[in-house]
């Protein structure tokens, strides 16, 4: 197994300025993983939904390579449900209900065809049960990633230092590094988040793209720019996705090879925001994500033979 995802798999309900959905498939487990499907052939999912879940999307995951035997199945529960509205800006969104249903006791099982895989995400959750896959895990993955949200900084603060201090790469946006931190300089915060553990730091700008911090190495990539956005829900989960499934395919944890991952994880971030949910995820070819990945590169690739 090359790469073991623990996140939710959800429902999700979302309203934004181009129109609205009724339930549809979401969860941060579920982005990463047909993200990182693009790359990856061999993956594996934990996770837990309930008896409603439709197993039909369990079985498209597998198809496109997903193990997903790492996801239980409660009977009599309920699927986790999200439902938000988008402001005009895009960037900012009101929660309108949250029901945790079946991740409320949630206790991950890493099956033992998931417990040697060379790369770990930890999907948004509890860092309590971030921290359990990685106990549970027979040897150390070469990469363990974690995402977290301002959510876990007010209300498990000290579960998420801890869990903080476990983990290779965070991936946040520039909002959770400052509240992280209380620094408003992403270049100090950088210095901080990195002093609590991980080694590599990835802060997410959105629109404006993100930056990869390691040692006294920086680099930039931009986003690119997009005429319409419909749905931001799970494009910071379809990066991680990407940027995971990346390192995992081509095994080079580098830093070159990590700017090369975060091209990679923008450029199917770029995609799902196209459509509501996963929908555009799934319509994609590799031959896509491959073109705007060059259409990124392109953005920020100049050169300087003249002098002044």
């Amino acid at each position: 197994m090359r790469l073991v995802t623990v996140g939710s798999v959800a429902f999700d309900a979302i309203e934004t300025p181009f129109g609205k959905t009724d339930k549809i498939v979401g969860g941060a487990g579920t982005f990463i993983t047909l993200s990182a499907s693009f790359f990856v052939s061999s993956q594996g999912i934990i996770s837990v939904v309930g008896d409603d879940f439709p197993l039909d999307v369990l079985g498209n995951m597998n198809s496109r390579g997903i193990d997903t035997s790492g996801i239980q199945i409660k009977e009599g529960e309920k699927t986790f449900f999200w439902s938000g509205k988008y402001h005009n800006d895009m960037n900012s969104r009101d929660t309108v209900i949250t029901e945790l249903n079946v991740l409320e006791h949630f206790d991950p099982v890493v099956p033992d065809v998931f417990s040697n895989a060379d790369y770990l995400m930890l999907g948004n959750l509890s860092p309590t049960v971030q921290r359990q896959v990685i106990e549970r895990m027979d040897k150390r993955p070469k990469i363990v990633a974690m995402d977290t949200m301002n959510f876990w900084m007010d209300i498990a603060r000290n579960d998420l230092f801890q869990t903080i201090s476990m983990v290779d790469v965070l991936i946040i946006n520039d909002e959770e590094a400052r509240q992280l931190s209380n620094e408003y300089s992403l270049m100090k915060a950088s210095k901080i988040i990195r002093s609590m553990g991980p080694k590599t730091l990835i802060i997410k700008k959105g629109e404006h793209g993100a930056l990869l911090f390691r040692g006294n190495q920086v680099f930039f990539s931009p986003a690119l720019p997009l005429e319409e956005v419909f749905d931001p829900t799970g494009a910071g989960d379809t990066f991680a996705g990407g940027f995971m499934g990346y390192l995992a395919a081509t095994d080079d944890i580098s830093f070159e090879n990590m700017k090369r991952a975060i091209v990679a994880g923008s450029a199917l971030a770029s995609f799902s925001v196209e459509k509501f949910g996963t929908s555009r995820l799934m319509e994609i070819t590799k031959s896509d994500i491959e073109m705007r990945m060059q259409q990124l590169v392109s953005l920020s690739n100049f050169e300087m033979n003249q002098s002044v």
